[in-house]
């Protein structure tokens, strides 16, 4: 045991000498790395990292998704974002907002969906370092955010961009208002913390953990007489409440719908709730291992302060802090009180608020030397994904394919608006089926049908997003594997009118490059 602790100090005091001397010699090639930390300050050193983020990852899911289609979630958001309203069928509006204002400015098309989610990611590690700026300066700022690109969260999670993905901008938004809030007590910031907070709920529901944890955490908080003696918390109730008025009124008026979809996760035993609670916590700590690791690196022997560290936060980071645990535990305490689903990927998006404590809670000094280190790690890892495993992820799907079928979804959306038009000589209007067929037809098609059947038909296995009042016939799309959907869809065409069975077997192809079939049934209805 003696020698162990000899060899870990020994290698400590190696590991420092070998920063200092780097610090004050720096080699060549570190110079450029140096220079950008030195604008760290002055301003411009994040936003080139936040530039360069972008740019590599919007390139990865460019080469790793070619000759693929989008993930049906983010085909669901752009579907969304057709129709402003003050709701949707399965989801708060705001993914569908976002996405309807992005597709004013960009087209339809897979590049602007897959830098509009990598833009979302840059805009939420943009309002981290708003967080960590409140407490430190320099080199700690950019740690924080080299450490949350390490987490899979910001590039492999924001990819899909639906209500979960959202939440990754809006959180750390609304996180530094309530901050704000709570330590000046003032009218504008209370109207903030209310109003961002607000913006959470409409991403998702469960961003009410997140608004709960703002209250426990000031509760909790040595300071919280004078918080809640002053005007600022019922400040941010009324303009929360108020700002959420116009989607209440559109819960109200019909039926609850994206809650009554929500509650379908409701539906597991206490068994099955302490499982799913465990694995939670095992997917986030997952989630953390390769930021940990390079923290513990970075720290080295520094690491054994961190329990004083945390015991010694000041009152900003500890009121964080006491978020960050509310953000966690709350959810677990719902999952075993109502029997709710609890996926780790839920919880991401609430990660950067433990990386922001033990950073900028450490009272050391962080040697350049590991500044630069961490940086080229991170963009090390960046460019390996972009260079080497996306073409092999491409690779690999053009010849396996995907279980919703992304790599079909093109050829599927061409053949059956090129079918429906011969057979009824009009555009089409309407398609249902299968989520994942539908949804890509409705984006790809050169018509642009509509998602969902029209009001008037039978819609046995078509989760709508919402009614569509047209009686010019749709078509419904299901893989010939499917036998449920097609024996759906079958009995609904019969009911409705004349209709056509057609089978056709498409191919995915990469740069000219033959991969996997499958056959695509479709039920072609004319009212």
């Amino acid at each position: 045991m003696l020698h162990l602790m000899h060899t870990d100090m020994f290698h400590d005091f190696a590991l420092t000498a070998v920063a200092e001397r780097s610090d004050c010699h720096p080699a060549a090639w570190r110079r450029p790395f140096l220079r950008w930390l030195d604008g760290i300050e002055p301003g411009w050193a994040v936003p080139l990292l936040l530039l360069c983020f972008v740019t590599v990852w919007t390139i990865y899911l460019g080469i790793a998704y070619a000759g693929a289609g989008l993930h049906p979630d983010v085909l669901e958001t752009a579907i969304f974002g057709r129709h402003f309203s003050w709701g949707y069928a399965k989801h708060p509006p705001l993914m569908g907002w976002v996405a309807g204002s992005w597709s004013t400015l960009f087209p339809a098309s897979d590049w602007s969906f897959h830098l509009m989610a990598m833009t979302n990611a840059a805009l939420a590690l943009w309002f981290v370092d708003l967080v960590s700026r409140r407490f430190v300066t320099g080199d700690k700022r950019v740690i924080v955010l080299l450490l949350l690109m390490l987490t899979p969260a910001y590039q492999f999670h924001a990819q899909r961009f639906n209500a979960n993905a959202v939440q990754l901008a809006t959180w750390p938004l609304a996180t530094y208002c309530f901050l704000r809030a709570f330590e000046t007590r003032t009218m504008p910031w209370a109207i903030a913390a209310g109003i961002t907070a607000a913006v959470t709920v409409l991403g998702k529901y469960y961003s009410v953990f997140l608004v709960a944890s703002f209250a426990l955490a000031a509760a909790a908080h040595p300071q919280r007489r004078a918080y809640f003696t002053s005007a600022s918390p019922w400040i941010s109730t009324a303009v929360g409440l108020a700002a959420l008025s116009m989607h209440l009124d559109w819960l109200v008026a019909n039926d609850a719908a994206p809650i009554q979809h929500a509650l379908t996760h409701a539906r597991s035993d206490l068994s099955t709730s302490l499982w799913d609670s465990l694995f939670f916590l095992l997917g986030l700590l997952a989630a953390m291992a390769i930021p940990a690791v390079t923290w513990i690196i970075i720290a080295g022997a520094r690491i054994r302060q961190l329990c004083a560290e945390m015991r010694a936060l000041n009152d900003g980071l500890r009121l964080l802090f006491y978020i960050a645990i509310g953000t966690i535990s709350l959810p677990v305490a719902n999952s075993l009180i109502m029997g709710t689903d609890l996926p780790s990927l839920w919880a991401l998006q609430g990660l950067f608020m433990f990386v922001v404590v033990i950073v900028c809670g450490a009272d050391f000094r962080i040697e350049r030397f590991h500044s630069v280190n961490t940086a080229v790690f991170t963009a090390g890892i960046a460019l390996s994904a972009a260079i080497i495993a996306a073409p092999l992820h491409a690779l690999y799907r053009n010849t396996h394919g995907y279980e919703e079928g992304r790599t079909y979804y093109q050829q599927t959306a061409a053949e059956v608006t090129r079918q429906w038009r011969e057979w009824t000589g009009r555009p089409l209007e309407h398609v249902g089926g299968t989520e994942s067929l539908a949804l890509a037809t409705a984006f790809y098609s050169a018509d642009h049908p509509s998602y969902g059947l029209p009001a008037t038909a039978p819609q046995p296995a078509t989760d709508s997003l919402g009614e569509v009042h047209d009686e010019r016939g749709w078509v419904s799309l299901c893989f010939r594997d499917q036998v449920s959907c097609m024996e759906a869809e079958e009995r609904a065409a019969a009911r409705s009118g004349r209709y056509v069975k057609r089978e056709f077997t498409v191919q995915s192809r990469l740069f000219g490059r033959l991969g996997s079939t499958r056959t695509v049934v479709a039920f072609l209805v004319a009212d």
